[in-house]
């Protein structure tokens, strides 16, 4: 057995795991780290707990140490100086006209290196930028193209919820979303409706997707044909998922009678053969805007 500790360096940011060592670590503490980019300041965000060990299993690195006042000044530094290193970066890449939209940097805790972050439509090249920085800020410099969710998760933001979102708070890494998921949660597919501020298919339809497979697998498809307890047979004219509801259109005097009526069941009720997985059907045009979304 071994003892671990998670650490996070960003709001939202992946966990890596360490070893507490003989520190006395408690959630929401501050520890200096060594990672593969030098060493570190995170937050714990998972308490000390013990693990089996496996042969398979990378090596867990000790903290180096808990952070003290002056670690903590050192993070404020740095935190004021990304603000200064931003703007003098943005008059370089507009004295370069470069094709690029920076969106944040941050320096590493020691200051060996400063990274930049930024969003292009297609590849830049910046070797004449670097080393304009370098000559600046005298220290290494690193320029990485991220996406346009990476960018809605750096920036922050409101979702159409109202909520701060989602992959700025707590969502560690991004899920794969699909169409699928808001035709089975009945949502429109106006793409305005299903994307999020980054222009992507919002990650929350994911949240309730397994809810909703599981409700729908009850429920007989529209336009499917059902037997009622009364004996009639009708057809499924709306369905209401959530309240597990089924508006079937009955014959009441057999199927060749006139007389029809709209009857409520709920699924139980009704005999119907079991929902099979949904066939994908050819694209309209649509669902072919909406490809782009995902």
């Amino acid at each position: 057995m071994i003892s671990i500790i998670g650490v996070r360096f960003r709001q939202a940011g992946k966990v890596y795991y360490f070893d507490p060592v003989d520190f006395e670590v408690e959630r929401g503490s501050h520890v200096i780290v060594e990672t593969a980019r030098g060493v570190e300041y995170g937050t714990v965000v998972l308490e000390k707990r013990e693990i089996e060990e496996t042969p398979d299993m990378p090596p867990v690195k000790p903290i180096i140490r808990l952070a003290t006042a002056a670690d903590e000044e050192r993070v404020a530094a740095n935190a004021a100086k990304e603000k200064e290193a931003l703007a003098q970066c943005a008059e370089k890449v507009a004295k370069h006209g470069l094709d690029m939209k920076l969106i944040s940097c941050e320096y590493t805790f020691d200051g060996s290196k400063l990274l930049f972050y930024f969003t292009a439509d297609g590849r830049v090249d910046f070797r004449e930028l670097v080393k304009d920085l370098a000559t600046v800020f005298h220290t290494r410099i690193e320029l990485r193209q991220i996406g346009v969710r990476d960018e809605a998760k750096l920036r922050g933001g409101i979702g159409i919820c109202g909520r701060e979102l989602c992959c700025h708070t707590y969502l560690s890494d991004f899920i794969p979303v699909s169409v699928k998921m808001a035709k089975e949660q009945n949502l429109s597919l106006n793409p305005t409706k299903i994307s999020g501020n980054c222009g992507r298919l919002m990650c929350c339809l994911k949240h309730e997707e397994d809810a909703y497979e599981y409700l729908n697998s009850r429920l007989p498809n529209l336009g499917e044909t059902v037997h009622t307890p009364e004996g009639l047979t009708g057809e499924v004219t709306e369905l209401n998922v959530l309240k597990q509801r089924v508006k079937v259109l009955v014959h009441v005097n057999g199927v060749d009678g006139d007389e029809k009526e709209i009857r409520e069941y709920g699924p139980e009720e009704l005999k119907f053969r079991p929902r099979k997985p949904r066939k994908e059907s050819k694209e309209d045009a649509s669902e072919k805007a909406l490809k782009a979304l995902e």
